[in-house]
């Protein structure tokens, strides 16, 4: 019975795991509204697809709002219900910037799809009419090319050569296309020139990250585990019961919240469910708010903070020492002016932590070679370190932050920050 148990145990483990590895799963429960994204870019493709026709998309939204993963995920769709009527080109505005290396990939992956014979030696013009003959045959044997260009901005620059030949070539009766442009620009289409934007469909889906309580549904999504024969049904039971508790607790909320603040992303977020199921015990078979809180730790890294904690006393009064500069209006200053502040304030407080010039030169070097600290001028090694301009790369939060878990840190620094603060 006791194998019988841990069975079912690691199998809950593995079907979790197995979820949040699969994106069709996570956003088909965040898209499967009639009114979601992903219906309405369905409808927009099947319907080239089905009724023959031509039409360009632009996706746009932040990074990280599941642009590319829904378009995947309808491609994927769509590939299953049109095995035989559809092509997939992919470009990216970072590889294929320019015309030359567009075209040229067109080609490529043209060739391979039929499978051609493709010619690394074609010049721009072979390739260019290449394309549009293909676009030809394809719309005569009823067969929609779906072009992906992802990074769009980065297409919209210079010439505009492909966008203009591509949306150009959807102008002619016997071709079938779909462009589908993806941007983190939400004013893309006004990069277009007027040639180009009179050719362009304007149809545009704006992505945002999901709301903490879409995040939240998505969570529970994830983590129920049927009631059915696939598991003990008292197991199953108590193990979704338990998930509710968990992200009904206050403690959950905050954690949580705290996360979605720090990135609200569904493939973060998915990457969070992944590290909290990875410290699932396998001997209750349960999640547990600890769960979430280490993985919430692991994820959430600050380096700067880690840097702070490992720092010198010598080196918190510099850091102290130039965000009072800082606060006095003083964005840029250098040692020298670190060093005087810094007598400052012994001699404002008498304080016992007083260093040679030298040593406090070191501790300054050292500061910039973790990177808490860097110069603002690019003159290289022709000034001496103690007249270069320097500026703090840690904001006032994480550095009143790491003071506080610095275990041994002096109260007037402590002290000095609270006041300017």
């Amino acid at each position: 019975m006791e194998m019988k148990g841990e069975n079912h145990k690691g199998k809950a483990l593995n079907l979790l795991r197995s979820r949040v590895c699969d994106p069709k799963f996570a956003f088909k429960a965040l898209y499967d509204s009639p009114e979601s994204n992903y219906s309405k870019l369905k409808f927009m493709i099947s319907s080239s697809v089905t009724e023959a026709c031509n039409n360009s998309i632009l996706l746009l939204g932040p990074r990280g709002s599941g642009k590319i993963s829904v378009l995947e995920l309808v491609i994927r769709d769509l590939l299953e219900e049109y095995p035989d009527s559809i092509s997939v080109i992919r470009l990216s505005g970072l590889l294929h910037g320019d015309d030359i290396s567009a075209f040229k990939e067109i080609a490529r992956q043209l060739c391979m799809e039929h499978q051609l014979l493709f010619s690394k030696s074609a010049s721009f013009d072979d390739n260019s009419q290449f394309m549009v003959a293909m676009l030809k045959e394809c719309g005569l044997a009823h067969k929609t090319v779906i072009f992906v260009l992802d990074e769009f901005d980065l297409f919209a620059q210079g010439k505009q050569r492909l966008l203009y030949s591509l949306l150009d070539a959807m102008q002619s009766v016997t071709s079938q296309a779909v462009v589908v442009g993806i941007s983190c620009r939400l004013d893309a289409d006004q990069l277009l020139e007027k040639r180009v934007r009179s050719r362009f469909s304007h149809r545009k889906l704006l992505f945002m990250p999901p709301s903490m309580e879409d995040s939240q549904s998505l969570l529970v999504h994830m983590l129920t585990i049927p009631v059915d024969s696939s598991f003990p049904r008292d197991y199953a039971i108590e193990f979704n019961r338990k998930v509710q508790n968990i992200v009904e607790d206050k403690r959950f909320k905050e954690t949580f919240s705290n996360y979605l603040n720090f990135d609200s992303s569904v493939k973060h977020l998915l990457k969070f469910l992944f590290c909290a199921i990875s410290h699932m015990d396998l001997k209750t078979g349960f999640l547990s708010l600890e769960n979430f809180k280490t993985a919430f730790s692991s994820i959430n890294r600050q380096p700067k903070l880690e840097c702070l904690r490992n720092s010198s006393i010598l080196e918190l009064y510099i850091l102290v020492c130039m965000k009072r500069l800082e606060v006095k209006e003083k964005s840029f200053c250098n040692f020298n002016s670190v060093m005087k502040e810094y007598k400052s304030i012994h001699d404002s407080f008498q304080t016992s932590d007083y260093y040679d010039r030298n040593v406090c030169l070191r501790a300054f070097e050292h500061l910039i070679n973790r990177e808490l600290i860097c110069f603002a001028d690019n003159r290289g090694h022709s000034l001496s370190v103690e007249y270069r301009p320097v500026k703090l790369l840690i904001s006032s939060a994480e550095l009143n932050q790491g003071l506080r878990a610095y275990h041994s840190c002096p109260a007037i620094l402590q002290k000095l920050m609270d006041r300017e603060g």
